[in-house]
Formats: C-alpha cells, sequence, structure tokens
C-alpha cells in the first residue's frame, strides 16, 4: 500500500469518526474505528480519541501482530478488533459504538441472545442479519476478545452486554453504513417493544440473504 492510499484512509476514518460523532452516534471519547492494511497491519484510532475531533496523523498504525509502529497508543479495545479480523478473514474494517440505542437494546433481560434484534426490515437483515448477545466484560479485557472470537465467524455484528455493537464490513463504507442499520433498527425495535410487531417471515429472511450476501 502506498503512503497516499494510507493517508486516504487515515482521513476516511476522520471523515467518517466526525460524522458518527455530529449525528449522535457516539459521544464523548467513546467508540473505536479500525481498518485492514495490505500488510496485515491495522489502522486504529486511538485510546482516549473522540471520534469528532481525530487527527489522521495521530491515528494509530500497527503491525500483524498487534505491536504499534506509529501514531498514539491504540483503542484499549483494540482486542475487540484484532478477534473480528482474526475470525473474518474477508473484512477489511471495524466499527464499535456506544450507541444509545443498541446499547439501550443490549440492556434488556428478555432479548433473546443469539439474535438480539427480530428481522424488522429488509436492510437490517441484508447488512446486519443475525446479531448475537456478548456476555458483559469490563472494557479492554481480554476475555472480552475470546468471546467475541467465538461468535465473529459465523456473524458480522456482535452486540455486547451493556457496552455497545461490534461491526465488521469488507470496507470501512459499508462497516458504517451496517452499523447505521443496526441502531436505527435498534430504535424501531425499543419503539415497537410490547406492541408485538410483525416481523419478516424465516423465508423472506433466507432469500434476502441468498440474493444480498454480506461479507
Amino acid at each position: 500500500m502506498s503512503l497516499h492510499d494510507e493517508n486516504a484512509l487515515r482521513e476516511q476514518i476522520s471523515t467518517l469518526g466526525k460524522s458518527l460523532f455530529d449525528r449522535g452516534l457516539t459521544m464523548g471519547s467513546s467508540g473505536n474505528i479500525s481498518v485492514r492494511l495490505e500488510d496485515g497491519g491495522w489502522l486504529m484510532t486511538p485510546t482516549n480519541a473522540c471520534l469528532g475531533r481525530l487527527d489522521p496523523a495521530r491515528i494509530s498504525r500497527m503491525d500483524r501482530q498487534g505491536r504499534l509502529l506509529d501514531g498514539d497508543t491504540p483503542t484499549k479495545e483494540s482486542v475487540l478488533h484484532m478477534a473480528m479480523y482474526d475470525e473474518r478473514p474477508q473484512s477489511g474494517a471495524i466499527v464499535h459504538l456506544h450507541s444509545t440505542h443498541s446499547v439501550a437494546v443490549s440492556c434488556l433481560p428478555e432479548i433473546d441472545p443469539e439474535d438480539c434484534i427480530p428481522p424488522l426490515t429488509a436492510y437490517y437483515v441484508m447488512r446486519v442479519g443475525k446479531l448475537p448477545l456478548v456476555p458483559y466484560h469490563i472494557p479492554g479485557d481480554p476475555q472480552l476478545g475470546d468471546a467475541v472470537r467465538g461468535l465473529a465467524g459465523r456473524h458480522s455484528a456482535v452486540l455486547l452486554a451493556n457496552h455497545g455493537p461490534v461491526v465488521a464490513g469488507k470496507s470501512l463504507e459499508a462497516a458504517v453504513y451496517a452499523t447505521e442499520e443496526l441502531e436505527e433498527t435498534a430504535r424501531l425495535f425499543l419503539l415497537l417493544h410490547g406492541r408485538n410487531p410483525r416481523g419478516l417471515t424465516p423465508e423472506q429472511v433466507a432469500e434476502l440473504e441468498a440474493r444480498f450476501p454480506r461479507d
């Protein structure tokens, strides 16, 4: 990868991070973004960094073993990203947010831990699919990476209990779109909670997954 290409990715991380922050999908210094590089390493947002005010030059660059090469210290939740990448070699980017409605769903005691949000819309199925719940761990706990690794091979997105979503995509743009779709569907789910909404049938879900495969 040329320096020009890497700089373009750094700018894209900053631009999309600011978009997510400006629209209230993450707040303060919460949330983190990573992109896989052609050499097997990663660009990753730094620890305690606000996604709305990222400096492209200070984004962490890591090698394939997870060692910092340049930039600021990476997010303490890098273990989440590396666990997802280990299980999903086809994924090119990961977005982890503390988005309000998704976190709210993760706190509900009665959700199905194998599929936290029912298939309410076609685009949710196309971009997210089944969303399993990962049991609560303290942020940055290495065991959280192990818990995510056990699910990431079968799912492009997981929901961390009392924490938030982790979403992988073929590209950063795809991962952001899927994260936005997840947050909007979480909002719909909460609006419809207790009203016995009509979801898509298993046959309709199967047709969508066959015609629009995710990464």
